[in-house]
């Protein structure tokens, strides 16, 4: 993602991720999510994360399309199953949920 045409800047030039610290982040959100051990210790400050960087870039409905079709296809390629599945389902459900406390307004030709 962070090297995509498209998203890739979201990550690199305004979130300023750093993978090293991020991944392991990442991996406890996903843990928590779909095998229920709380690992992750985010919580609602994750929400915050990304209305902070909505504000310095709209998130707009076709970013997080290209997210989820980025993630969907990762899972596709590495993972098979109920799990992936749920993975995949949960990933829509967040986003959507997310588009909605953003406030992301629909695609348009911009």
């Amino acid at each position: 993602m962070m090297a995509d045409p498209f998203i890739g800047f979201i990550f690199t030039f305004y979130a300023k991720i750093d993978l090293v610290k991020h991944l392991p982040v990442i991996a406890d959100f996903w843990e928590t999510v779909l095998f229920q051990k709380p690992v992750y210790k985010g919580g609602a400050k994750a929400m915050n994360v990304h209305m902070d960087l909505n504000d310095k870039v709209p998130l707009k409905n076709q970013y997080f399309s290209r997210w989820l079709y980025l993630f969907d296809t990762t899972v596709d390629e590495m993972f098979e199953g109920t799990v992936a599945n749920k993975a995949k389902e949960r990933a829509n459900s967040i986003a959507e949920l997310m588009k909605k406390r953003l406030g992301t307004l629909p695609d348009c030709d911009d």
